[in-house]
């Protein structure tokens, strides 16, 4: 550590302008902070990915005030349908069945799941940004190094156009630089990886033939195709838009190249038919889990790929990457506006860590590993009865990822009284449960919960005493915790939240629940901001 320094250019340095650092950036901004951003890249990528969204990641463009956008740059439209496909053998064998429905989980959330482009979202994200006088961007930098301070950081970047160098300065940095994050190194931050040692093609391209085959599976945009000959890992195909325009992940051979492999016989056999293709990408990747032992080390913070990275098993990388910045920005806040406690900033690897060591643990680990005990077990040609069996119990539980993917923060160091450890494996309810997500509920009036939460902590009130509100709105201001407040009756299906009393972070997560006020509403408050 060096001397202090006062001079700050910024509240917050993200080092990467992705969808992840976007909306970080965005989410800062909103709530008051300046912010910027060093991006390497001036142009979009076009390469499709990060294309299945959450009913969560909608609530965040909503919060972000860019969900009509969002849904108006999807290429794919709702009434088509966002669902998917498992297939045994090839895509149009006699073996299938109904996976991933997103929409399953609809009601427990203030937004829709939504499908479309990674580069597609980055747009929009962008032109957003762009409106925000807080946010500033530095296309066509690269960050090289970092130095902490006593009470900030600076980060050393070069500009690639001029081949300039600058650095800049604020109380904090987050790195949101993908899975080769520099500021992840710069940080000194390790990381678990978990090699499966497979090979991975990803192949884009344009074949209206094969939409025209697919049409048979109407309201399907992914297909997973298990292929007895590959160890249970994935033949993953899917949609970018209904005219024609297609991605498609699969393993080849550790020394396949881009010359001395036949793509479109591999395609043909996955599918099942031959279709005419016209690649527009061809690209390789290292099949591989990695886990950054922790998200933080002082002032710099690393979030989404930097932090975790995984295959594009069920669509959980950039659903999680956005769930790290809602739950960090917030506490960065109360850091800045001086009301968060001194354990807050602890709380963000306390929280994210886990949630992401149970996603890779008890969906995307145990998705291949259960795809290869199946292969190995079962096999139409070997009994077929035993097969068809063990495929539709299968099928019967085909939406249990999106069903049991359930995020929380139970047993958090700043969820008073809450047991248990935070994860990603839950069941859907409306109870409104400490460390959970808030589902939504309709108030008297035709008011909307989720525009009447706001950007601080929010206190519901249902049939609650008067005295209580009092009492929480007075240790608020002792504390100088930003808080609102939402008082409504218990009818017209408010009961369902089965608490009274509910207190609600910046995040939408929720900090405390009771029936009857806690003996001290400035304890309760305390410890949500980590003092």
């Amino acid at each position: 550590m060096i001397e202090q320094r006062y001079d700050f250019d910024c509240d917050v340095i993200v080092i990467g302008g992705g969808p992840v650092g976007l909306g970080l950036a965005i989410d800062l901004a909103q709530r008051g902070n300046s912010v910027q951003i060093i991006e390497r890249s001036t142009q979009l990528h076009d390469i499709p990915k990060g294309q299945n969204l959450t009913q969560r990641s909608g609530e965040h463009f909503r919060n972000w005030k860019v969900l009509d956008e969002i849904e108006a740059a999807s290429p794919i439209p709702r009434e088509f349908g966002n669902a998917g496909m498992v297939a045994y053998g090839t895509l149009l064998g006699d073996y299938h069945y109904d996976w991933f429905k997103r929409g399953a989980v609809e009601a427990f959330y203030f937004a829709r799941n939504q499908r479309l482009p990674q580069y597609e979202a980055e747009r929009v994200l962008r032109k957003r940004v762009a409106e925000l006088p807080g946010v500033t961007v530095h296309y066509g930098c690269n960050a090289i190094a970092a130095e902490q301070h006593a009470d900030g950081v600076e980060i050393f970047y070069r500009n690639e156009e001029d081949e300039k160098d600058g650095s800049l300065t604020a109380p904090y940095a987050v790195g949101c630089d993908g899975s080769r994050s520099a500021m992840r190194k710069a940080a000194a931050i390790d990381q678990n990886v978990d090699p499966h040692h497979r090979k991975m093609a990803l192949l884009v391209f344009n074949s209206k033939q094969l939409h025209d085959l697919l049409e048979r599976f109407p309201g399907k945009s992914i297909y997973n195709i298990l292929n007895p000959d590959l160890d249970g890992y994935w033949q993953f195909l899917g949609r970018v838009d209904l005219e024609g325009t297609w991605f498609y992940h699969a393993p080849v051979p550790l020394d396949t190249t881009l010359d001395n492999f036949d793509y479109a016989a591999y395609l043909h056999r996955a599918i099942g038919a031959e279709f005419e293709i016209e690649f527009r990408h061809i690209g390789f990747w290292d099949l591989r889990i990695s886990h950054a032992k922790t998200y933080q080390n002082d002032r710099i913070f690393i979030a989404g790929d930097a932090a975790h990275s995984h295959p594009p098993y069920g669509g959980y990388g950039i659903n999680t990457g956005f769930e790290d910045v809602r739950n960090l920005s917030w506490k960065l806040t109360a850091m800045l506006q001086g009301w968060g406690g001194e354990h807050l900033l602890a709380s963000y690897d306390a929280e994210r860590r886990p949630v992401f060591g149970s996603t890779s643990k008890d969906f995307i680990a145990r998705m291949i590993e259960d795809d290869r005990v199946f292969i190995e077990a079962y096999s139409p040609a070997k009994d077929i009865q035993a097969f068809e069996k063990a495929w539709q119990s299968r099928a019967e539980g085909g939406n249990a990822d999106v069903t049991q993917f359930l995020p929380h923060y139970e047993g958090s160091p700043i969820v008073p009284g809450s047991q248990g450890k935070p994860g990603a494996r839950g069941v859907h309810k409306i109870d409104a449960r400490r460390g959970h997500h808030l589902a939504p509920i309709s108030l008297s009036g035709n008011r909307n919960l989720f525009e009447e939460l706001g950007h601080g902590f929010c206190l519901i009130s249902l049939d609650g005493e008067a005295k209580v509100v009092s009492q929480f709105i007075a240790a608020a201001e002792q504390l100088g915790i930003p808080l609102s407040t939402v008082e409504d009756d218990r009818k017209e299906g408010r009961m369902e939240y089965n608490s009274r009393y509910i207190l609600v972070r910046p995040d939408h997560f929720i900090a405390w629940t009771g029936d009857v006020g806690p003996n001290s509403p400035q304890d309760i408050l305390s410890q949500a901001i980590g003092q």
